[in-house]
């Protein structure tokens, strides 16, 4: 069995913006983990986000809880229950969402990118939606584990990634949602790595990888300085990210 080392997270509104749409959450008790990334602006992000979290861990912990407990949308015997757990919060949170933007004009419309991890002895199941991305870092050997669901998955060029990253999916964005599934064996000594777009998306992967070792003891310098780096490059986002070592 794994058990969580330490940890570190951080979330800023950014250089730019008065408001912060982003939430980094922890349930240690329940080995769940969640980096959620609002958006519609002010009072309307922020509130969709709170909202997702909220939800998420209500449902998850009910359904991981209870082995007993019902699956409303989804099962796979491919995945743990932590898995199907997270996949049914994830889909019961955006129906829920979808409903209550239903009466509202679109520019009143909120919904978030989100990606959680859930703990099972030493399998963590990861799930996303949206631009959020998940990182293991393992030996020196850095390893995108789910990729954002974005415009960049639409080009080759390499050119101004951040303007790619614009969100393809998301809770509350369309009628149905889409999300990415992946299950990781966790091995002593790796550190998994949540980041939102206003993070990675002004970074290269070898310079993440440079950062993670130059820090490899300090999740909060790793944090710190991948923010100041993407901050220097123009990022006017909010930023979060959150650092697992097991």
């Amino acid at each position: 069995m794994i058990e969580l080392k330490s940890y570190g997270l951080q979330t800023h509104q950014g250089p730019h913006l008065n408001l912060n749409e982003d939430i980094v959450d922890l349930d240690l008790a329940n080995n769940l983990f969640l980096l959620i990334d609002g958006f519609g602006g002010s009072n309307i992000g922020d509130r969709a986000a709170m909202i997702v979290r909220d939800n998420i861990k209500r449902a998850f912990t009910k359904i991981a809880i209870d082995p007993e407990a019902t699956l409303p949308f989804y099962f796979s015997h491919k995945y743990l229950i932590e898995g199907n757990a997270l996949i049914n919060a994830f889909q019961s949170t955006h129906q829920s969402i979808i409903k209550d933007n239903e009466s509202k004009s679109l520019e009143n419309r909120g919904g978030a990118s989100v990606l959680a991890g859930a703990l099972s002895e030493s399998i963590l199941s990861l799930v996303s939606t949206g631009n959020c991305a998940a990182y293991l870092f393992r030996k020196g050997h850095l390893t995108l584990e789910l990729i954002p669901d974005s415009l960049n998955n639409l080009t080759r060029d390499s050119y101004q990634p951040h303007l790619h990253s614009i969100p393809l999916s998301g809770i509350g964005l369309f009628e149905d949602l889409h999300y990415n599934v992946r299950e990781i064996k966790i091995a002593k000594g790796d550190q998994v790595i949540f980041l939102t777009d206003g993070v990675y998306a002004r970074l290269a992967h070898d310079e993440i990888k440079y950062i993670i070792e130059k820090n490899l003891d300090n999740e909060l310098e790793i944090l710190k300085d991948l923010f100041s780096l993407s901050n220097d490059r123009g990022n006017l986002d909010n930023q979060s990210g959150l650092i697992l070592t097991f």
